[in-house]
C-alpha cells in the first residue's frame, strides 16, 4: 500500500476513537463499554488469524510477559479515554491526546536511538507548536478531562515504544490478536474485581459493534502496519492530523464549536505534518 493511502486511511479511522467513546457514554458505563468493544475486536481478529493460518501460539507463549504489560497499558489508556469524554468535548480530547507526540518523540530519540533529518526536525517542531496552540486554552481545559487524556496519551506512547522495540519480527496478525486478548483480559479482571461487570443494554450494542470493528480491528491494524513501515517519531507526528478530522466529526455529530485558536493551531499542525510526511516519503525513495 502506498504511504499516502496508508496514512489517509489511518487518519480517518483514528479520528473516531473519542467519537465512539462519546456515542457510547449515555448507553453504557465506560469500563463496560471498553470490555465489550475490545472483546468484539478480539473475536474478529482471532477469527481472521485462525482462518488465514497465521496464529502462532508459541510466539504468544514466549512473549506473554510483554503482552501482559502491553495489554495493561492499552486497557488503562482506553478506559481513561472513555471516562474523559464525560468531562471534555471529543474533538478537544483528540487534540489533547496528541501530547503523546512529545512522549513518543522522547521514546524514539532517547530509547530507540532513532534519528530525524533537519527538515523533519523543523516539521516536527512546527507540528508540536500547532498542538500547543490548540491545547492552550485559558482556564476551562486544565481540568479533569484534560488530565485524564494527558495520562492516557503517555500510557499509549509507552505501549507504542514497547511494540516498536520488541515485536518487529513477530507476525503482525499474531501480535495484534495477542495484544487484544491480553487487553480484554486486563479490563475484564478490572471490571470483575471492581464490581462493575455487566452486560450492556440493547441500545449500546450497535455502537459497540461499530467501535470494535472500525475503531479497534481496522484502526489498530492500520496503526501497527504503519508503525512497522515508519519510524516511531514520524508515525506519531503524522497522527497529529487526526484531531482535525475528529473536530469535524464532533461538530457534525455533537454540535461542537471550533474556536479561532483551534483553527489556527490545526493549520499549523497540518503544515508541520505535511513537511514530515513529504520528507519521509522522499527519504524512503532515496534509500
Amino acid at each position: 500500500m502506498p504511504s499516502f493511502l496508508l496514512i489517509f486511511a489511518l487518519l480517518v479511522v483514528d479520528s473516531l476513537h473519542f467519537i465512539f467513546a462519546r456515542l457510547l457514554h449515555p448507553h453504557s458505563p465506560p469500563t463496560v463499554s471498553v470490555l465489550f468493544v475490545l472483546a468484539v475486536a478480539t473475536l474478529e481478529v482471532g477469527a481472521y488469524t485462525l482462518l488465514t493460518g497465521r496464529m502462532r501460539w508459541e510466539e504468544i507463549r514466549r512473549g506473554w510477559w510483554l503482552f501482559a504489560v502491553i495489554g495493561l497499558l492499552i486497557a488503562a489508556s482506553t478506559s481513561i479515554n472513555y471516562q474523559a469524554v464525560a468531562f471534555i468535548d471529543p474533538g478537544i480530547a483528540s487534540v489533547l491526546a496528541q501530547t503523546g507526540t512529545v512522549w513518543a518523540v522522547l521514546f524514539g530519540l532517547l530509547w530507540l536511538r532513532e534519528s530525524l533529518t533537519p527538515g523533519q526536525v523543523v516539521g516536527a517542531a512546527l507540528a508540536m507548536v500547532g498542538v500547543f496552540v490548540v491545547n492552550y486554552q485559558a482556564g476551562d481545559y486544565v481540568q479533569t478531562g484534560s488530565l485524564l487524556v494527558l495520562l492516557s496519551s503517555a500510557l499509549y506512547a509507552l505501549h507504542a515504544a514497547l511494540t516498536k522495540k520488541f515485536t518487529q519480527e513477530m507476525d503482525l496478525a499474531t501480535f495484534f490478536f495477542a495484544r487484544l486478548l491480553f487487553s480484554t483480559l486486563a479490563i475484564f479482571i478490572f471490571n470483575l474485581f471492581s464490581g462493575a461487570l455487566a452486560v450492556p443494554q440493547a441500545s449500546a450494542w450497535p455502537f459497540i459493534l461499530l467501535a470494535g470493528t472500525i475503531d479497534v480491528s481496522v484502526s489498530r491494524a492500520l496503526y501497527y502496519f504503519a508503525l512497522r513501515r515508519l519510524k516511531l517519531t514520524v508515525h506519531t507526528i503524522l497522527l497529529t492530523l487526526s484531531p482535525i478530522i475528529a473536530i469535524l466529526w464532533s461538530i457534525a455529530l455533537f454540535n461542537s464549536h471550533l474556536t479561532a485558536r483551534q483553527g489556527i493551531g490545526g493549520l499549523v499542525v497540518l503544515g508541520g505534518v505535511l513537511m514530515v510526511a513529504l520528507l519521509a516519503d522522499r527519504r524512503t525513495v532515496t534509500d
